[in-house]
């Protein structure tokens, strides 16, 4: 089914749905409380009006209310995976399941598609532990598999809550939408998270939204720029290529590094035009240390998933090489392994095995974190790992660090992979990488990333230092 059908069927579903549970509730008002809730209808308006009356009760004896959000972490892989009518039917579960956990006076709701709320009624003994052990509860309960007529489906969620104490007015409205704001932010760090609002979280929050309204005018007026960390050989010690790595040169704010803007990047839909920006930036880096005689054999971009499943990706890349008049060869492609771990988009697959095709280098990024198979390595046409840095911090003096790097490295070696450290920080560190047998390293313990001009300055110094003027000569 197309996808904007998809959607529009799903919505058409989820308000009749909505019209039958509001029928159920009225059809069932003399049931049990518990059962009342069940059938509760699921919109917003409830949990306002719900969350009004409760910040309007007596309050003579210390009692408080909350809002609690959650939504089922990963739900767009599961509606490419199960069809409409399974993942409604989970959905439709979700109440039934979480009902029996809430008092019967709570008021639990569906306000959108995997998104749930609910308005915790006032209780003298409602504080930051009790609003905790609850969303640790429904994690455990969400957790359980379900069980869709002969399909079993395995979840999880990411909570948020709110006191009403907690929130900056004691009004329904903003009461729920801290609860919304601690929810996205548990979502953002990671499935299976639980957030409390503060006002630093609301502020980090209207930071990254007035980041997207910037964000469109920043690629045009070229703020958003490329810079460059070198990587070199560790046993020749040559530089082997630099990794491009997007900086927001912001007029009033200064550098603003990707960690702050790249969600904004992502909420507005625009990776594809910075992906983009960072290609022609790089290629053009690169006929520039041509042009003044460095010879700078690779320069690295990263891809996310928005680029990778662009189905016009590899006649971009062939243009661009065309335009700067450089070779694949000269271009490596970066790619998360948490990518390559869980995706099974042909689209993706596809580009990839394009890109090695026509000589791209492919490095998987951040290599054990996300517990990528060997099959997938190969399918993905890797043909170098980058060891995450949390596995070369202290790697001099931690037994355990070095256990680990070294089956890493086995591993790559028997695979015939090439191997690169990241994030090396110390000469130490740069030495027990090199006896360890790592092939090729960057890190602080060579330099920061560097704008274009600070780079190429850099590599002259570096090269002349390790080897004199003779090799910085481009290779003909």
């Amino acid at each position: 089914m197309h996808k904007a059908m998809k959607h529009r069927v799903r919505d058409v579903a989820l308000a009749l749905w909505h019209a039958a549970e509001r029928a159920l509730h009225r059809a069932t008002s003399q049931q049990t409380p518990q059962n009342r809730l069940e059938n509760r209808s699921g919109c917003r308006e409830d949990i306002t009006q719900a969350l009004s009356r409760f910040l309007s009760s007596d309050t003579e004896v210390a009692s408080s209310t909350a809002a609690l959000v959650f939504e089922i972490d990963d739900f767009s892989k599961l509606e490419e995976i199960y069809d409409l009518d399974v993942t409604e039917a989970l959905l439709a579960k979700v109440c039934i399941r979480v009902a029996p956990h809430l008092r019967a006076s709570d008021v639990l709701a569906r306000i959108e598609a995997h998104r749930f709320a609910i308005a915790l009624s006032p209780h003298r003994r409602l504080d930051l532990e009790a609003a905790i052990d609850l969303a640790m509860r429904l994690q455990q309960v969400m957790s359980e598999p379900f069980a869709v007529g002969k399909t079993i489906i395995h979840t999880t969620i990411s909570a948020g809550f709110a006191l009403a104490v907690q929130a900056e007015k004691q009004t329904a409205k903003q009461l729920l939408r801290a609860a919304n704001i601690a929810q996205l932010e548990a979502s953002r760090a990671g499935p299976g998270a639980i957030r409390s609002y503060s006002s630093a979280m609301h502020r980090r929050i209207k930071f990254r939204d007035d980041l997207i309204g910037e964000v469109l005018t920043a690629l045009e007026k070229g703020q958003i720029t490329a810079y460059f960390q070198p990587q070199i050989n560790l046993q020749t010690l040559q530089v082997t290529g630099l990794e491009a790595l997007a900086r927001w040169e912001h007029p009033v704010r200064g550098i603003i590094p990707p960690a702050e803007f790249l969600p904004a990047f992502e909420q507005a839909g625009l990776m594809r035009l910075l992906g983009n920006k960072m290609l022609s930036d790089s290629l053009a880096a690169l006929a520039a240390w041509d042009k003044a005689g460095l010879f700078v054999p690779k320069v690295s971009i990263n891809m996310s998933n928005a680029e990778l499943r662009n189905p016009n990706l590899v006649d971009h890349i062939m243009m661009e090489l065309d335009r700067f008049d450089t070779t694949a060869d000269r271009l490596v492609i970066e790619v998360l392994e948490t990518v390559v771990a869980s995706n099974g988009e042909d689209i993706i697959e596809r580009n990839l095995s394009a890109l090695a095709h026509l000589g791209c280098e492919i490095d998987l990024d951040d290599f054990g974190t996300g517990h990528a198979s060997i099959t997938s390595i190969r399918k993905f046409s890797v043909s170098r790992i980058k060891i995450d840095r949390s596995f070369v911090t202290h790697i001099d003096k931690d037994k355990e660090q070095q256990n680990m790097a070294s089956a890493i490295l086995t591993m790559a070696d028997g695979l015939t992979l090439a191997t690169l450290a990241e994030g090396v920080e110390t000469s130490k560190e740069q030495a027990q990488l090199t006896a360890m047998g790592c092939g090729f390293m960057q890190g602080y313990a060579l330099s920061h990333p560097l704008n274009l001009q600070d780079a190429t300055a850099w590599i002259s110094q570096y090269e002349a230092r390790q080897h004199g003027p003779s090799h910085l000569r481009r290779v003909q």
